[in-house]
Parts: structure tokens; C-alpha cells; sequence
């Protein structure tokens, strides 16, 4: 015996209670004649675990998969991990450093070779020049870390430069911030890989015509790791930066050793080009701002903040001192090599190749030195997977990006952004052929430009908040600003155009700096129109203060079941509407007169009662009818909704859908942008016994779908 029992005082002030926490009392038989036990029972969900009234948790059982693919991914990327364990993905900073500061540090393998080849144009005399720029780009790079530490204290939460500039100085400039850190990531990516190959390839000549395939296929990798996770990748990737740290100090810090004493000998190139230039305050600019590349990298912990561990700003903060210091010493250490050592840059083996051939020979260690500059450059993109989606997510957050972008995967990494990322890169490098030349003088500019707007922003926020040496912060992050957007403009104006790197050849027309300056404004246009769309959808489906009498009341509701061919699909779409409601109606398109009597025969048997429209197309049209037949049949009944209730027959396999008419998909995309029309499927499995014969008997009497 079953009853309901009576319902609790708290569903009763809530409401009626949902199924999953409608109770039943059971009363069974006891053990001697004449007893009762009484049992309350809730039904059980499985897949769920109960967390309250009207309140189910999916379980861990619900994502295993179920596809020889689903199983695959689940191998490549790993299980999904639960929201609360958001906290153990954080980073130590030990990890942090190999994360997050992996790109600033690889910039010591291509940013001294493109100062140098720079300078090269004016002869070999003015590569010394390269000492002075180097000691300016360090002491640059002092600058912008003190700025950005005092960022991180100031936003503990995050301190990218589109917070910081959308923050205090308004959407415009935030945008701005937010195109020209995007277009910087992309690079970064692209730059990173197409140096690690040119590292590659200078060690093993014979992969050169590999290039564009094994950029491509190293940045499939680096977005594999990353949609594992931030804490796995940074497992992954600490390993190799820390090699190549010890590889890269074992090179400065022996090599100028062998400068001391005299030993250091760098076999003179043989294919030194001719002076093309006079040496110029430009051309030292133009060095100085591809130089200043070695930079980038340096806001991103900035913008990781909530990637490490509590405390968050402080960890960072040490995180990007640690990482500054190192950088600095590298960059200046190789440059001290190569003005001693009176290295002459070649376009076929870099700057690093060079300096260990001269420290090591070709021994083992030299490969060692090589493969860990290749594998730190490939880890320098994972600097970018680490921001690239969170900025992205800020901006879906803002409305100003697909919101797609602002959800967590199953391993809580933003997957949307780093499969997005990924393609970006690799059509960069397949679109410039895997050239680091062509692509470097389009870095600097969106990544100095993003730095002056959050540098701007702090002197603002400064101003505002007028708290305890306000004066002395605001400077610092004044003269920081000022020094990043002179870089910006020196940039900007230096690589404006690299006539050597036609987009066509035999076009005067080249790469350059140019192309970012088209980019980002193209960006915040997307950004601002996106964000339209997101205020005008809002605009239409808010709901208004007060429930209606509009909204409360249920429309009038016309059913409207489109009948093909009389089969079971066809009963069971026609049972599933009469129980929607009583106001059904069939329609048949037919091409046939014969075809169309044969219908109304068999609907007279199955139709249930319900009135069955026959439209002649004589034009053969079947689509185009049906929809004119919906659109007039609403203006006449009035109806405020029309419910089109469509038949569907689902196969087994994939490939017996392409056996079947496509004509409901047509249907279902056609009304989805039409006002008033509700489209409904009802899917129809194959049963292992077939159907009834006298089913299909008259189904044999219909038209073929």
C-alpha cells in the first residue's frame, strides 16, 4: 500500500516540491500477521548525489566515456577534476617561474641574434652597439617590473593591463589594452615556436624544409599539455626551464671565463653580407626596439595572479623580481659575450648555436645547450596558454568576447581560449613560413602598447586613491608608462614596413608593424560589437519587475504535425502533439494527386481523429509550401504560438543518416528565425522486432521521405 504523505512546512512555504524530493510512504508487511512497517522513501537518481531539497550533484560516473574517441581524449587530456579542488591546481612559484615567466626567459635565444642583425645593415663595426642597447633594454626592464610589482599589490586579483586600463581609464583604452595583449599572446606563441625550430634546424641542418610542420605540430603539443591543466602543465614544463637555466649560466658564466683568460675563439662567418645603411640614430633604434622583444612576457604574471598560491600577491610579486633578475643577467651576460667575442650574427645559426659551439665545441653539452633552448622556446608559448584564456574570459565576463570563452573545461582550464590560441598561432606561422624575422617586428608593438596602457592606469588609480606615498607610486608607474609607450612608438615607427618581406612577391608592399596597427583597431570594433549584441539580447528576453498577466498567462497554442509518409514516426509525432494540446492539425505536401489520395486513405485509419491538410505542389517545391502553409495558418487562427511537431526516424550508424531526406533539418533551421514558431523533434529508434505489419502496410501506401 502506497501513499503521499504530507508535505514538510518548508516545501510548503516554497511550493509544490519537485520530483526528486516528492516523498512516498510504504507500508509493508511486518515480520507476525497484523504488523506494519512504515518506510520514507525519495526516488533515486543515479549519476547524482542528493546536497538538499530540490538540489542534485552530478557524479564523477556521469562523465566516463563512452566512444573509442571519448576514451582517447581521456588519456591525452585526463580525468575531469571537481570545482572545489580549484584550489590544489594553484602554483607554487618554483612552478609559477617555469609557467609564467618561461616566455620572458626564452627571449634571451632570439632577442640578441635580431639586435644584432639589425645593426649588421651598417656593418660589422656597429654590432659594439649592441653592449649600450642592452644595458638601456635591462635597465628598461627594471623599470616596467617595479611598475608591475607595485600592479599586483594594487590588484591581487589580477592586474593585466585590460583590468587596469578598462578599471580607471575607461573602455576605450581598456580595449585597447585588451586587442594589443591578445594580438602580443598570438605572437608570443608563433615568435616562441618559429625560434625553437630555427634552434632545431641549426643543429640539424637537414630539417629546414620542416619548418612550417614542425611549428605547426609544436604548437598542437603545447596546446595538448595545457588543456590538462595550469598545475600539470607547470609539472610538465618546470623541468626544461630550469635546464635551460643551468644551460644558458653554464654558457655566460664559462664564457666569460674563456674571454678573461683569452681562450674564447669564434671562428669568423664566410658569408658576411655587405653595409647596406650608414649607422644611424634610426637604425640604433630599430635595434633597440627588436631588442626590447627579450620584455615580453614580463606582464604575465601580472595577470596570473589568481594562478598561485596564497598569498597570492605576494608569491607573485617575488615571482617576477626572481624572474627580472635572471632575465636581466642572461641578456646582459650574452651581450658582454658577443661584443668580447666580436661575434658576427649568420641568417643559418643563431647567436646561442655560436656561443656554444665556442664554450663547448661540438660535444654534448652543445647539443644539450640546443635542445634546451628548443624546449624552453616551446615552453615560452605555455606562458601565453596561461593568460591568453583568462584574458579571454575577463572579456566574456565583460560581454566583450563569446561567453564560450568564459567557462572551465573539465580539467578547470579555460579549454575554449587555448583551443582558440592554438589555431591563431598556427595559421600565423603557416601564413609567414615559420620566419622569425617577419613575425618579430610585429611583437613589440602590441606588447609595449598594452604595457603603457596599464602603466597609464596605475597613475590614475594612484591619483584616486591618494593613500601613503601616492606621489611616489604614481611616478614610478609614470616614468614607466612613458618608457613603455616610447618603445611602443619607436616600435611602431622603426618596423612600420620590412620591404625585404613582401606579403606578394614583387609588391613594394611588406610586412611590419603596420599590420598590428590595422589589427587592434579591427579587434575593439569586434570587442564593442559583440558587446551590443550581448546588451540588445539582454534588452529583449529581461524579465520586468513585477510577473504579468502577459508572462503568467499560457499562449494559445496551435500543434501543427507535417506528415511525410504514414509510418510509426508519423503516430507517435501525432500522439505527442495531442498531448500538448487539443487544437492538432496534420499537413501533407504532396507532388503527387495519386500520392495524395493514397495518404487521406491511410489517414482515415490512423489518423486518431485528427484533421489532415493535403497541399498540392505541382511546382515540386516541398519546403517553401510548408512554411507559407505555417505563416498563413497562424494569421488566421490567432494563435500566438505555433508548435510544428516533426517526425524523425534516427538510425543506428552515422552514415545511414545520409541515406535519409534531410528535409526536417531544413524545416527546424528555417523556422528557428522565424517569431512564433516552436519546433519540436520526436525521435523514433529502431526496435529490434520492426513494426507492425499493418503499420507498414500503410506506410507503403505514403510518399518516400
Amino acid at each position: 500500500m502506497d501513499r503521499t504523505p504530507p508535505q514538510p512546512e518548508n516545501e510548503r512555504r516554497s511550493g509544490r516540491p519537485g520530483p526528486i524530493d516528492r516523498r512516498r510512504i510504504e507500508q509493508l508487511r511486518g515480520v507476525r500477521p497484523g504488523d506494519a512497517v512504515v518506510r520514507v522513501t525519495r526516488p533515486k537518481y543515479q549519476g547524482f548525489a542528493r546536497r538538499g531539497a530540490g538540489h542534485l550533484e552530478a557524479s564523477l560516473t556521469l562523465e566516463e566515456p563512452r566512444s573509442l574517441w571519448g576514451r582517447i581524449w581521456r588519456v591525452l587530456v585526463g580525468a575531469p577534476i571537481h570545482s572545489e579542488l580549484e584550489i590544489n591546481e594553484r602554483l607554487p612559484k618554483k612552478k609559477a617561474l617555469a609557467v609564467f615567466s618561461s616566455d620572458a626567459l626564452s627571449s634571451v635565444a632570439y632577442a640578441p641574434q635580431a639586435t644584432l642583425l639589425v645593426l649588421l645593415a651598417a656593418g660589422t663595426a656597429a654590432l659594439t652597439w649592441s653592449l649600450p642597447i642592452s644595458i638601456a633594454i635591462v635597465l628598461l626592464l627594471a623599470t616596467v617590473v617595479f611598475s608591475y610589482r607595485q600592479t599586483i599589490y594594487a590588484y591581487p586579483s589580477g592586474g593585466g593591463s585590460y583590468i587596469v586600463a578598462h578599471a580607471n581609464l575607461g573602455e576605450v583604452p581598456g580595449l585597447i589594452a585588451a586587442s594589443a595583449l591578445s594580438v602580443g599572446y598570438i605572437l608570443t606563441v608563433s615568435v616562441s615556436i618559429a625560434s625553437a625550430v630555427d634552434q632545431l634546424v641549426s643543429a640539424v641542418p637537414s630539417l629546414t624544409s620542416l619548418r612550417v610542420e614542425l611549428g605547426v605540430a609544436a604548437v598542437a603539443l603545447v596546446s595538448l599539455a595545457n588543456l590538462r591543466g595550469i598545475r600539470e602543465s607547470g609539472s610538465i614544463f618546470a623541468l626544461p626551464t630550469y635546464v635551460f637555466l643551468v644551460a644558458m649560466y653554464s654558457v655566460v658564466g664559462l664564457g666569460l671565463y674563456f674571454l678573461w683568460t683569452g681562450q674564447l675563439q669564434v671562428p669568423p662567418p664566410t658569408d658576411v653580407p655587405p653595409p647596406t645603411e650608414a649607422l644611424s640614430l634610426f637604425l640604433i633604434l630599430r635595434a633597440f626596439a627588436v631588442g626590447s622583444a627579450v620584455m615580453t612576457g614580463t606582464e604575465a604574471i601580472s595577470n596570473g595572479i589568481p594562478a598561485f598560491k596564497p598569498p597570492e600577491s605576494r608569491n607573485a610579486a617575488r615571482t617576477i623580481v626572481i624572474m627580472a633578475t635572471i632575465l636581466g643577467s642572461m641578456f646582459l651576460g650574452l651581450s658582454i659575450l658577443i661584443v668580447g667575442a666580436g661575434l658576427i650574427p649568420t641568417e643559418s645559426e643563431t647567436v646561442i648555436s655560436l656561443l656554444s659551439h665556442a664554450v663547448f665545441g661540438n660535444g654534448p653539452f652543445y647539443y644539450l645547450v640546443q635542445a634546451s633552448a628548443v624546449l624552453i622556446l616551446v615552453l615560452a608559448a605555455n606562458t601565453a596558454y596561461a593568460d591568453f584564456p583568462r584574458l579571454a574570459s575577463l572579456l566574456a565576463r565583460d560581454k566583450y568576447a563569446p561567453t564560450q570563452l568564459a567557462f572551465r573545461g573539465e580539467r578547470l582550464a579555460f579549454s575554449n581560449g587555448i583551443v582558440m590560441l592554438g589555431l591563431l598561432s598556427a595559421l600565423l606561422i603557416i601564413v609567414f613560413g615559420g620566419s622569425t624575422g617577419a613575425l618579430l617586428p610585429l611583437y613589440a608593438v602590441g606588447v609595449f602598447t598594452a604595457f603603457t596602457m596599464s602603466q597609464a592606469g596605475m597613475v590614475k588609480h594612484w591619483w584616486e586613491l591618494r593613500g601613503r606615498h601616492w606621489q611616489l607610486k604614481a611616478a614610478v608607474n609614470g616614468i614607466g608608462a612613458a618608457a613603455t609607450g616610447l618603445v611602443a612608438v619607436v616600435a611602431a615607427t622603426t618596423n612600420f614596413m620590412d620591404p625585404t618581406l613582401p606579403i606578394i612577391p614583387g609588391l613594394p608592399i611588406g610586412w611590419g608593424a603596420w599590420l598590428v596597427l590595422v589589427i587592434v583597431p579591427v579587434f575593439i570594433w569586434i570587442f564593442r560589437t559583440i558587446k551590443r549584441h550581448y546588451v540588445e539580447a539582454e534588452r529583449h528576453t529581461a524579465l520586468p519587475a513585477q510577473p504579468d498577466a502577459t508572462l503568467a498567462r499560457p499562449p494559445r497554442n496551435v500543434v501543427v504535425v507535417p506528415i511525410a509518409r504514414m509510418n510509426r514516426p508519423a503516430i507517435q509525432a501525432l500522439r505527442y502533439a495531442q498531448a500538448l494540446s487539443p487544437d492538432v492539425t496534420a499537413v501533407h505536401v504532396t507532388t503527387d494527386a495519386n500520392e495524395a489520395a493514397a495518404m487521406e486513405a491511410a489517414w482515415a485509419t490512423w489518423g486518431n481523429g485528427v484533421p489532415l491538410t493535403i497541399v498540392e505542389s505541382p511546382y515540386r517545391s516541398l519546403t517553401r509550401p510548408l512554411l507559407q502553409y505555417l505563416a498563413e495558418l497562424k494569421r488566421h487562427e490567432d494563435a500566438e504560438v505555433v508548435t510544428v511537431v516533426l517526425p524523425e526516424f534516427v538510425p543506428d550508424s552515422w552514415w545511414q543518416h545520409l541515406l535519409h531526406g534531410q528535409s526536417a533539418q531544413f524545416l527546424k533551421l528555417s523556422l528557428l528565425f522565424t517569431p512564433g514558431f516552436v519546433v519540436t523533434s520526436v525521435p523514433v529508434h529502431p526496435e529490434p522486432n520492426g513494426t507492425g505489419a499493418s503499420l507498414a502496410e500503410a506506410s507503403a501506401n505514403g510518399r518516400r521521405s
